[in-house]
C-alpha cells in the first residue's frame, strides 16, 4: 500500500509538473505573440493608399476592451485617428510606392469640420504633388462630401448621388415625458444661455438659445460652403443646397445625375467600375486580393511610418466627455489625463506641452484636475500652448485657460463659459403610485438632497449660490487668463456657445491654426528649432492583448456591410445614431457629476458616439421601464 501512494504522489507530482509546463510554453508564447510583429515596413506594397473609412475621424480613438472584442459587444463601426489618418497621407505625398489615394467613403460617418478641413488639407497637399486623389460613396452625405471635394476623381454609384443637409437639427426635449413621471427636475444654473438643461425644463428652445444655436449652425455652415467651393470651384454646392428639390425635378429624380450635372461629383459608376479606374492608375491586385487595384493598407502604412515617442515636446490629449475618476482613451478622465501628466513631467525630460482639447466639457471637478496638473507643468517651467479641435467649450475652454497661447480654427466650436447642477426627485412619481415619505430631521439639510421626498428650500438655495460661486470662479479664471476684467469676460460668457472666428474676435482664442502650429509655437518658446521639434504623446499605453485580439478580428464583418446606401434609410441610420447619443448623454448626465460645465448643442456637430448593441439595448430597456 505504501508503495502504491508512493507511486501515486509521484505521478501527481509529474501531472502537477506537465501542467505548469504546459502554462508557462503558454504565456510564453502568448508574450511572444504579443510582443512580436514583422517589420511593418516589409509589408507595405506598392499601389493606391487606400482609406476605408467604415467609422468616425476622431481626436483618440476610444480603447476597446479584449472581452468586448473576443464577446462581439464592441461598438462595429471604427475610430481612426485624425493624426494618422494626416501622417498617412504626409507620408503618401513623397512616397514613390504610393501612386494614388483611394477613399472609400460608403461606411464614413463623419469627424466634425477641423478634423475633416485637416484631412482636406493633406489631401490638397498629396494632388499638389501630382498624385491623384479618388473617392468613391454610394451616397455622400455632409462630411464625405466635405472630403471628396478635394479629390481630383469623386465617384457616385448611379443609384446614389449627394445629400447635402447643412447644419442644424432638433434636440429631445423631456419636459412632457418628466411630467407625466411626476419627476421633479431641481435645476441650478448660471448663464442666460445655458441651454444643456432645458431639455428637461422646457418644451422647446428658449429664445436666447435658439438666437445663440442659429448664430453657430449659420457660421459653421457658411465655413463648410467656403471650404467646399474653394477645394472644387466647378461644383454648384449653394444652389444645389439651396434647392435640392429643384435639382432633383432637372434630372427628373435621379439624385445621382443630378449630383454629376451641379458638378458635385465627376464620374457615376459602382463599385466595380470605380476599381477598374484605380487599376488603370495604381496597377492590378495580385493574387487573392479582394480588391481590383493593388491597395496599401492603412493600418500596415500607419504603423511603418510612426515615429518614435520620444521627442521633448509633450502634447497632452483631453478628448470625450471630462468625467470624474478614471477612464480609458478618448473619454478624459480626471484622475487618468491628470496621473499621466505628472509621471511625464516626473519621469521625462520635457522642454514645452501641447495641451490637445477636443471636448464638449463635463464635470467641473475633473476639469478643475486637469487645469491643476497643466498649472504644474507651467510652474515648472514650461511653455503651455493650448490646440483646440473641433470643440473646447465648457469643461474643455476651462481646462485651457492655463496656456500662453490658445489656437484655434475657424470652425472650432468653443466658449460656452457657464456652470450647472441638474438633481431629480421621485416624490411625485411615488405619489401616483401611492407611496408617501416622512422623516424627522436634526438640521435643514438631514437627507438631502432626498430623491424620494424632494429638497428642501434651503438646499436648493444653498446649491445656487454655490453654482453661482463656480460660475464666478470659471470667469475670474478665463479673465486672468485672456488678460480681461471679470465684466467683459461675463458680457461674452453667460454659457453663450461661438464658432472659432468670432471667438477670436472677442479675444477667447489668440490665433488660428492646428496641432502642427501650436507645436511649432511651443518649440519656439522653449528655445527649440521648430522643424526639429520632436513629440512625446503623453496618454495611456496602448493594451498589448486587446490590440492582438483586434488585429486577429480584422476581418470580422464591419458594420458598414450592413450600412444602408440608399437616401431615405442611410439618414435615417444616421440620424439613429444622433437619437442614441442624445439619450445617453441625458442618462450620464442624471447619473453623473452634479455640478457640471457641459455644452448640450456641441455635442450635435461631428459624429454621433459609437453605441454597441449591448448599450443600445440597455438604453432601450430604460426608455421602456420609464414608459410603463
Amino acid at each position: 500500500m505504501a508503495f502504491v501512494k508512493g507511486a501515486w504522489r509521484i505521478l501527481v507530482a509529474i501531472k502537477d509538473g506537465l501542467v505548469l509546463l504546459f502554462l508557462l510554453l503558454f504565456f510564453g508564447l502568448l508574450y511572444a505573440a504579443l510582443s512580436w510583429s514583422p517589420k511593418p515596413t516589409n509589408a507595405v506594397t506598392t499601389g493606391a493608399l487606400l482609406l476605408d473609412l467604415d467609422g468616425s475621424i476622431v481626436e483618440q480613438p476610444a480603447e476597446i476592451g479584449a472581452m468586448a472584442l473576443l464577446s462581439g459587444s464592441a461598438p462595429g463601426a471604427k475610430e481612426y485617428r485624425l493624426s494618422d489618418v494626416v501622417a498617412a497621407l504626409d507620408a503618401a505625398r513623397t512616397d514613390a510606392k504610393v501612386k494614388a489615394v483611394v477613399l472609400n467613403l460608403d461606411g464614413f460617418t463623419g469627424g466634425g469640420q477641423v478634423a475633416i478641413a485637416r484631412v482636406g488639407k493633406a489631401l490638397d497637399a498629396v494632388r499638389a504633388a501630382k498624385k491623384p486623389v479618388l473617392t468613391f460613396a454610394t451616397l455622400y452625405t455632409d462630411d464625405s462630401y466635405q472630403l471628396a471635394a478635394h479629390a481630383s476623381e469623386a465617384w457616385s454609384d448611379p443609384l446614389g448621388g449627394v445629400a447635402i443637409m447643412g447644419r442644424g437639427g432638433s434636440n429631445l426635449y423631456y419636459k412632457g415625458l418628466i411630467e407625466k413621471l411626476g419627476v421633479n427636475t431641481h435645476v441650478y444654473r448660471v448663464g442666460t444661455y445655458k441651454s444643456f438643461v432645458e431639455p428637461f425644463t422646457r418644451t422647446d428652445q428658449s429664445p436666447e438659445a435658439k438666437q445663440a444655436n442659429q448664430a453657430l449652425a449659420g457660421a459653421l455652415w457658411q465655413n463648410w460652403q467656403d471650404d467646399v467651393a474653394k477645394a472644387r470651384p466647378k461644383a454648384k454646392i449653394a444652389a444645389y443646397a439651396a434647392d435640392p428639390v429643384a435639382a432633383a425635378r432637372a434630372a427628373n429624380g435621379n439624385m445621382a445625375k443630378a449630383a454629376l450635372d451641379a458638378g458635385l461629383v465627376d464620374k457615376l459608376g459602382d463599385e466595380a467600375a470605380f476599381g477598374a479606374r484605380v487599376a488603370e492608375i495604381a496597377g492590378e491586385a495580385s493574387g487573392d486580393k479582394s480588391n481590383d487595384f493593388a491597395a496599401i493598407d492603412f493600418a500596415t502604412y500607419v504603423k511603418a511610418r510612426k515615429p518614435a515617442n520620444d521627442g521633448q515636446i509633450g502634447v497632452l490629449t483631453v478628448a470625450g466627455d471630462i468625467v470624474d475618476g478614471e477612464a480609458g482613451p478618448g473619454t478624459a478622465a480626471g484622475d487618468t489625463i491628470s496621473d499621466l501628466l505628472l509621471t511625464a513631467l516626473d519621469e521625462k525630460n520635457l522642454k514645452a506641452l501641447v495641451v490637445r482639447v477636443d471636448s464638449p466639457g463635463g464635470s467641473v471637478m475633473a476639469s478643475e484636475k486637469i487645469r491643476s496638473a497643466i498649472l504644474q507643468a507651467k510652474s515648472a517651467g514650461l511653455p503651455v500652448v493650448v490646440s483646440m479641435g473641433n470643440v473646447a467649450a465648457s469643461g474643455g475652454y476651462w481646462v485651457s485657460t492655463p496656456a500662453d497661447m490658445i489656437f484655434a480654427e475657424p470652425d472650432t466650436i468653443t466658449g460656452s463659459i457657464g456652470v450647472f447642477g441638474i438633481i431629480p426627485s421621485f416624490e411625485g412619481t411615488l405619489a401616483k403610485m401611492g407611496v408617501t415619505t416622512d422623516g424627522v430631521r436634526t438640521t435643514p439639510l438631514s437627507g438631502q438632497p432626498d430623491v424620494t421626498g424632494g429638497t428642501s428650500p434651503e438646499f436648493d438655495q444653498i446649491m445656487q449660490m454655490g453654482v453661482e460661486d463656480i460660475y464666478r470662479r470659471f470667469v475670474g479664471i478665463v479673465a486672468q487668463s485672456r488678460h480681461k476684467s471679470p465684466q467683459q469676460i461675463d458680457a461674452i460668457a453667460q454659457g453663450r456657445v461661438w464658432d472659432g472666428g468670432t471667438a477670436r474676435q472677442i479675444g477667447l482664442v489668440d490665433r488660428f491654426g492646428g496641432l502642427e502650429d501650436a507645436i511649432a509655437e511651443a518649440a519656439r518658446r522653449a528655445k527649440i528649432d521648430p522643424a526639429k521639434a520632436r513629440t512625446y504623446q503623453i496618454e495611456k499605453k496602448p493594451d498589448q492583448w486587446a490590440q492582438w485580439v483586434q488585429e486577429l478580428a480584422a476581418d470580422r464583418d464591419q458594420e458598414q456591410a450592413n450600412a444602408p446606401r440608399d437616401m431615405l434609410a442611410r439618414q435615417s441610420w444616421i440620424q439613429r445614431g444622433w437619437a442614441m447619443q442624445a439619450i445617453t448623454d441625458v442618462k450620464a448626465l442624471v447619473m453623473g457629476a452634479g455640478v457640471r460645465a457641459d455644452c448640450l448643442e456641441c455635442r450635435g456637430y461631428g459624429a454621433p458616439r459609437n453605441t454597441s448593441a449591448a448599450e443600445e439595448r440597455g438604453v432601450m430597456a430604460m426608455i421602456a421601464g420609464l414608459w410603463r
